[in-house]
Order: C-alpha cells, then sequence, then structure tokens
C-alpha cells in the first residue's frame, strides 16, 4: 500500500496541487482525494492502475459507472422495498443506471481476472512478479470462482475508496478552521523530518513522500485524524441484521430476522460519552496526559471502524494512507477554502460534502516553524541556537 500512495503523491498529487498554486487557480480538494485514493486502492486490490489522478483529471469509465452505483443503491435504503423493487421491474429512475452500471463493473473485473489468469500462467508481467490481493488470491490452492473475486475486489474498493477521501477532506476542513491545530500538526511533522532528514527544509518538499518509519512517529497527526472521523465517520449509519433472538444491553428484545440501525455520527457527538466538549475539534482526547502516546478509546465508543468481530480489517492502512496525504499537503501547502464556497454534508452512503471541497493553494513557509523548534532544543540543553536561515 505505502509504494501506491507514495508514488501517487510524488508524482501526481503533489504536482496538481503545485501547479494550482502557481496558477492561483482553485482545486476541488475532495475530488482529487477521491482520484487519489481510487488509483490507490485499484492498483491495492488488483493491480490495476486506472490513472484518474492525473493532469487534466480525466473521467475514467469504471469509476464514473462505479460511482452511479452507489449513488443508486443509496436509493434502496431509502425507499420501501416494494417501490424500487416495482421502478426496477419497469425500468425507471435510477434503477436503470443501476443496473447499466453494474454491467459495466461486471465487464471490467471480468476482463482484469481473465486477463491477470493468463499473466499467472505466463508468470510474466514486466519480468515484476504479482502482489496485489487479487492475485494473492487467485495463487492460494483454493479454487475460487471469478463471481468470488470479482466480490473480493469490489468490496476492497467500496471500503478503501470512498472512505478515506471523505476522511481527508472533512480532515483538511477543520485543519483550516483550526489554525492552532494546523500549527501543531506541522510542528510534529518539522520535528520528526529533523531528525530523519536534516535541517534543509528545501530537501523534505523535493525528497520522496515520508516513509513508514516517519508516518509512524506522527502521533498527533493520527490523533487529529480520528477527532474528524469522530464528528465526521466516513459510514454515518450501519445497519446490522439479526441472526437469532436478542436482547440489547438495555433490555430491548430484537427478533431475527429484524434489523438494527444505528448511527455513527451521533454516537460520535453524545455528551453522555465524550463530555460536555463532545462538539469541540479537539484532537487531545486521543493522546495521553504527556501528549506522547496515542490512546485507543474502546471500539464500542469509538465506531467509525466498527467494533468486535466486523472491526475494520483495512484500519491500519486507512491510517497510512490518510497520514500520509496529510502530512505531504500540509508540508508543502497552506490551504484556504474559496471565499463563499459551501461545505454542506451530503445524503449519501459515505458522508460527502454536497459541494465538494474549493481551496485556494499557498505556498508552504517551514522556516519560522524549525527557527522555533531549534530555539526550543537550545533552551532545552542550555546552548545558543545557530542561525540556520
Amino acid at each position: 500500500m505505502a509504494r501506491w500512495v507514495n508514488r501517487a503523491i510524488k508524482l501526481r498529487f503533489c504536482p496538481i496541487l503545485k501547479a494550482a498554486q502557481l496558477e492561483a487557480k482553485p482545486v476541488d480538494l475532495q475530488d482529487l482525494m477521491l482520484r487519489l485514493t481510487f488509483d490507490n486502492i485499484c492498483g491495492l486490490a488488483f493491480g490495476q492502475d486506472p490513472q484518474t489522478l492525473e493532469p487534466g483529471l480525466p473521467d475514467n469509465s469504471f469509476s464514473s459507472a462505479f460511482d452511479q452505483a452507489t449513488e443508486a443503491s443509496l436509493q434502496r435504503f431509502i425507499m420501501p422495498e416494494v417501490l424500487w423493487k416495482l421502478k426496477k421491474w419497469l425500468r425507471l429512475g435510477m434503477e436503470v443506471s443501476l443496473t447499466r452500471s453494474l454491467v459495466h463493473v461486471d465487464e471490467y473485473l471480468s476482463n482484469i481476472i481473465n486477463t491477470r489468469k493468463l499473466e499467472l500462467m505466463s508468470q510474466q508481467k514486466d519480468g515484476n512478479p504479482h502482489d496485489d490481493l487479487l492475485s494473492r488470491f487467485m495463487k492460494k490452492k483454493e479454487s475460487y470462482s471469478d463471481k468470488f473475486l470479482q466480490q473480493v475486489a469490489l468490496n476492497f474498493i467500496l471500503a478503501g475508496r470512498d472512505t478515506s477521501s471523505a476522511a481527508l477532506s472533512w480532515f483538511f476542513w477543520l485543519v483550516i478552521q483550526n489554525p492552532i491545530v494546523e500549527e501543531k500538526i506541522l510542528r510534529e511533522i518539522c520535528t520528526v523530518l529533523m531528525e530523519t532528514r536534516g535541517d534543509d527544509v528545501s530537501e523534505w518538499v523535493d525528497d520522496e513522500a515520508l516513509g513508514f518509519d516517519e508516518v509512524d512517529q506522527l502521533v498527533y497527526l493520527k490523533a487529529a485524524l480520528s477527532e474528524t472521523l469522530r464528528l465526521y465517520p466516513s459510514v454515518p449509519e450501519d445497519s446490522k441484521h439479526v441472526v437469532a433472538d436478542d436482547v440489547l444491553p438495555d433490555g430491548t428484545f430484537v427478533p431475527a430476522g429484524s434489523s438494527v440501525t444505528y448511527s455513527i455520527y451521533s454516537a460520535g457527538r453524545m455528551k453522555s460519552t465524550w463530555g460536555e466538549d463532545c462538539l469541540e475539534f479537539k484532537p487531545e482526547r486521543w493522546l495521553s496526559a504527556d501528549g506522547k502516546r496515542f490512546v485507543t478509546h474502546d471500539p464500542f465508543k469509538f465506531v467509525a471502524f466498527n467494533a468486535g468481530p466486523r472491526m475494520c480489517l483495512g484500519r491500519d492502512l486507512a491510517y497510512l494512507q490518510m497520514k500520509s496525504v496529510a502530512a505531504a499537503v500540509l508540508l508543502r501547502h497552506r490551504l484556504t477554502v474559496v471565499p463563499g464556497h459551501r461545505v454542506e454534508q451530503k445524503m449519501s452512503l459515505t458522508l460527502f460534502m454536497k459541494y465538494g471541497l474549493k481551496v485556494d493553494v499557498h505556498q508552504r513557509d517551514l522556516r519560522e516553524i524549525v527557527a522555533s523548534i531549534k530555539e526550543r532544543e537550545g533552551e532545552l540543553h542550555g546552548k545558543e541556537t545557530p542561525n540556520y536561515f
């Protein structure tokens, strides 16, 4: 995953932001996030790069079909079952686009699977072995049907694309609104890079994206991302199907065959759970008293990644990707929301911004932050801080 993420950040994402900065043109950060995570998860899932995050931001038929299918699926959750089934039978409304989109997605994945089978048989692909998830499944001794392989790949895309992009969009918006949090994140990133790469700020932005060991040290950044997911969970609502008669902790009886729906969005904003400051963006609630360690809350309290046996398998990958992207952007650029742009929640399976996130991109000047860190280090060691600039 790190390989796909770092390549996309350095060769695609950063150049697009740099061009926007030089041309003084706003960008829709949510759209860029969607393209970035889509390319990454496709690479991880089946070793194919759809190249949606390219200069000019080209359309991709598979991505478009995937979006249309997701949008149409929401209608089935909103409408009574009998109504959407009638519309499907009569071929009305979004049921038509859902059918067409599913056919396109099915054909796209079928072609990838068939091609991969031939490649694995010949063991040739530019001399490099396949390390994507699809290939790993196909190499196992168990014989999986093409339909099963399609569903595996599709599930990874659904889980890894929309969720991370939505979380990153809300994260950048919250950071823009909270400059003190932004400064703390920058100080942490600079402190880590001063230890791993030296004091030359120009080399930081010219070098590769942060490595795994560097990203792993960004504790405050992880806290800020977790706080974002508490307030704006990528999946705002979830449902569970009741397999057998059960009784909830409060004594409510739930019969087999029924469904229990709960609001992850509301659970993250309850005073009884998170305190009087539950509506504040406060990354410190995820840190130890000394601020040096990340504190993991009970997964049944913080349910953005689900809990119990259904805990999200990609949680660590999601944090790796989000921390890498967030660090790369904040290290290079200062973002501001375009004047007059409205940031509102969109009713969808994933908590997207209704009108995207239009931002202006400015160059980041890290010299003052680095100087203050050096000055602080000098005070702690009783030494005079040299002038590096």
